[in-house]
């Protein structure tokens, strides 16, 4: 982060769901959030997780830290009301939750099972939708809401499989509540990354093969990595970027144009 940076975000209270390691997009997002002196909320997936997720969240000096499984009832709104409970507002949150049971993800989409498919869309893109209800009214000044996507929204990649289809909902989710909720001010994005090795795409078959035909390809030879994802995150966040919404940024060293 260039030191022209440094305090765009301050007074600004943000939520971050989806940090699992220190490589985690997540992670990138909220350290740049915190360097540029917003105030954070983070949460963990649950017991296994949270010595993995607490030092690093505490490293960013974030204010609350929360356990939160989208599919266990009540625990999202918890997260909420701890937030309103401690700020009374939120401008801005970053969605960057996946999933799908290994035997769907693996398999081909025509072989998915009807439960498989549900508990996807789920937690990978319903939650969304039910994180931006639940921040609407503590946007009364408008605010930010991100979430995490990838090019095989868009096009066919190999052993991407169901979750194609899963974030093509997310991304024409990301457009529907951008619509919806433009008129008080709060902005909605998507962020598709390129591929990046990360613990949620260690479980996509044959994913290094992926990251370097995505090297090859790209016009600029290289992969980008969870920095930049990061820094485009907090920018996305400020006030600088008040007029863009609705849109599926790519953050992927231009990937997305020839692959």
């Amino acid at each position: 982060m260039s030191d022209e940076n440094a305090g765009a975000l301050a007074g600004k209270k943000g939520l971050v769901v989806g940090i699992a390691n220190e490589s985690s997009i997540a992670y990138a997002c909220a350290r740049d959030f915190a360097a540029q002196g917003a105030a954070l909320a983070v949460t963990y997936l649950n017991d296994k997780a949270e010595p993995h997720v607490r030092p690093l969240a505490e490293g960013l000096g974030a204010d609350i830290i929360v356990p939160c499984d989208v599919r266990e009832p009540g625990q999202l709104e918890a997260v909420y009301e701890a937030i309103e409970q401690r700020w009374g507002r939120l401008d801005f949150l970053l969605h960057a939750i996946a999933f799908a049971p290994r035997e769907d993800l693996h398999g081909r989409v025509v072989d998915a099972s009807r439960e498989g498919f549900l508990t996807a869309m789920d937690v990978s893109c319903h939650s969304f939708i039910r994180m931006a209800r639940l921040a609407e009214p503590l946007m009364s000044e408008g605010g930010c809401l991100m979430t995490v996507s990838f090019y095989g929204a868009e096009k066919v990649v190999a052993n991407y499989n169901l979750m194609g289809p899963v974030k093509a909902a997310l991304e024409s989710t990301v457009k529907y509540l951008a619509a919806e909720l433009g008129p008080r001010g709060i902005r909605v994005h998507a962020l598709s990354p390129g591929p990046l090795k990360t613990r949620a795409a260690s479980g996509i078959a044959r994913f290094d093969e992926l990251m370097e035909q995505a090297a090859e390809r790209a016009p600029r030879h290289q992969l980008a990595d969870i920095s930049d994802v990061g820094a485009t995150a907090a920018f996305l966040v400020g006030d600088r970027a008040r007029s863009l919404t609705g849109n599926v940024t790519y953050v992927d060293c231009g990937y997305h144009i020839v692959g």
